[in-house]
């Protein structure tokens, strides 16, 4: 059984709802690290998906560091990986400039945008741990 909720809609390509609904269900705690990943076959046959879109999903969770493969065991889900700061921002600059470029084209105020990152972050955030600070990460303390 896929241990996350998929919702196809429609013209959005299925890899790319699925490759989404692993990672909303790894950075909401409902995957935890360690935890069984379905193989490229259980993927294929739940979701009712070719094997090869199923394998391409798999392969780009590997890629993106959110799964790791063993032998032996199979796939599970990665430890969170510890980056900088301002490699993590790097990497969300990507994803915010489409928000803003679509929020303003429908006219939406910047308030708008924060309320809705934030009950979004919030809602993600009641099953899930706070992440470690960068301080955290590299010293290893648990007081924050």
């Amino acid at each position: 059984m896929t241990p996350f909720r998929i919702q196809l809609r429609p013209g959005v390509p299925v890899f790319e709802q699925i490759v989404y609904a692993a990672k909303r269900a790894i950075v909401s705690g409902q995957l935890c690290a360690g935890d069984p990943f379905p193989s490229v076959r259980a993927l294929s046959r739940e979701q009712h998906i070719n094997p090869n879109t199923a394998h391409k999903v798999i392969a780009a969770l590997l890629a993106e560091g959110l799964l790791e493969s063993h032998p032996g065991v199979g796939t599970v889900v990665a430890s969170p990986q510890s980056s900088t700061l301002r490699a993590r921002r790097e990497l969300l600059e990507r994803q915010v400039e489409p928000l803003v470029v679509e929020a303003k084209h429908l006219g939406l105020r910047r308030e708008d945008i924060l309320e809705a990152i934030t009950n979004h972050w919030e809602r993600l955030s009641q099953s899930a741990p706070e992440p470690a600070t960068e301080r955290q990460q590299i010293t290893g303390d648990t007081e924050p």
